[in-house]
């Protein structure tokens, strides 16, 4: 618990620094990228960082709390998280790509290996075949052991790839108390979830 309020005052001070942004992301059809848009029936908080990757990042209590990422429009060989550095002489973590060719175990593979660049420890508990976004999908479910602090967080997420792209949205939050409060929200959010042709038009 300590370390959890530490935390969360840090990215409270970075705010106030103007390093993170946090917006409020209200109810209603919300636009995420230029061809996938979701509808909300509860606000979100949408965090900007500098350097970020290419998802789009939500939470409910704060990020170090629960995440919910969005991944709108990933293209061929595009690099799935922020640029990696060496921090001195130290080999930076392997970097993962998304390939317009994966199947779906390959891009579940894809973020385990992401989510465990920090050493965390990640286990997949189901894959199978699912809607998403009017397109046929995957969804599968995971746990993850963070390493920083052993924290053990449950998480999903749904996916499916349009035109050579891959649209995902992936949550996760400890798995004792916010992952059951606020799960069944993302659930619900996943299944509003529309990929267009073209852009979508929803504000954003």
């Amino acid at each position: 618990m300590r370390t959890l309020r530490v935390f969360l005052a840090l990215l409270f001070l970075l705010a106030l620094a103007g390093c993170v942004s946090v917006a409020k992301v209200e109810t209603g059809e919300h636009a995420v990228g230029e061809r996938m848009s979701v509808t909300l029936d509860s606000a979100w908080n949408k965090i900007s960082a500098p350097g970020q990757g290419p998802e789009e990042s939500w939470t409910m209590e704060g990020m170090w709390v629960d995440k919910l990422l969005f991944y709108s429009g990933i293209k061929n060989d595009q690099l799935m998280h922020a640029e990696p550095r060496a921090v001195g002489s130290a080999t930076p973590p392997k970097s993962y790509r998304f390939r317009s060719g994966m199947q779906p175990d390959e891009i579940v593979s894809m973020f385990e290996g992401m989510l465990t660049r920090d050493g965390s420890r990640f286990t997949l508990v189901k894959l199978e075949p699912a809607a998403f976004g009017g397109l046929k999908g995957f969804h599968f479910e995971y746990t993850l052991v963070r390493k920083l602090d052993n924290v053990q967080l449950s998480g999903l997420g749904y996916g499916a790839v349009s035109k050579g792209e891959l649209f995902a949205i992936v949550y996760m939050a400890p798995r004792l108390e916010f992952y059951p409060r606020y799960s069944p929200r993302v659930e619900q959010l996943c299944r509003t979830a529309l990929i267009r042709d073209g852009p979508a038009v929803a504000k954003r």
